[in-house]
């Protein structure tokens, strides 16, 4: 009988990894460590989608709308993506991962963190075993303005060259934990068509069963992308 379809597995996954703060909130802690085991659960579950053949991995770590926290938790988040980048593209660099960062790299972004993130996609440019993509400072309606800033006209291919990762794949799944049941602002064009599986629990507490459990939902739906 065979195994799978290898047509009806996802490729290419987004992930909305919601739920860091009410993780640490439930158990006391202060938000940061809630930011710290979500940024651990990324790391875990990049590893599983080498083992699950998935070829792009997208994960929301801060967007446009989230400078409107405490300036006490955004000050906590860049030291953490800052440390975080320092420590791990070593690590990622040896496992073959290419690391692309997509988002606005202006103010208010500290310039020393974008310094890090260029570093980190220079050392990592070369290598073909899976792409992480980190969506920060990003907002799907800020990535189509700032698109269209400089497209001069010409089909979707020819606007697509204007976005933030013109190579990055449209999503074959996005997944949302946390059980909020909407996408974001994320990814806005490239979602278009992209099947969405929701989960209830909070972005630190994303299994691997979890993660091959969404894999499976969407390798059951049939895609019709418009037509029957």
């Amino acid at each position: 009988m065979g195994g799978p379809d290898p047509a009806a597995q996802a490729r290419y996954v987004a992930i909305i990894t919601d739920g860091n703060g009410r993780w640490a909130k439930s158990r006391g802690l202060p938000v940061l460590a809630g930011h710290e085991a979500g940024a651990d659960t990324v790391k875990a579950r990049l590893r599983d989608a080498v083992d699950l053949g998935v070829r792009e991995l997208t994960v929301y770590s801060f967007s446009t709308e989230n400078w409107g926290r405490s300036d006490d938790e955004v000050s906590a988040l860049m030291d953490m993506f800052g440390r975080r980048i320092d420590a791990e593209t070593p690590e990622l660099h040896d496992e073959g991962v290419r690391m692309r960062f997509i988002g606005r790299r202006s103010d208010p972004v500290p310039p020393e963190l974008v310094e890090r993130m260029e570093w980190a996609e220079r050392v990592t440019a070369e290598n073909m075993r899976i792409t992480l993509f980190v969506a920060f400072n990003y907002g799907g309606r800020a990535e189509i303005v700032d698109a269209a800033r400089t497209f001069t006209g010409g089909d979707e291919d020819e606007f697509r060259a204007h976005l933030y990762a013109p190579d990055m794949h449209d999503p074959d799944l996005i997944i949302r934990t946390s059980g909020e049941v909407r996408i974001s602002n994320y990814l806005m064009w490239q979602s278009a068509y992209s099947e969405l599986v929701f989960r209830d629990e909070l972005w630190p507490d994303f299994s691997r069963t979890a993660f091959e459990e969404s894999l499976e939902e969407f390798s059951a739906r049939r895609r019709r992308f418009g037509g029957r």
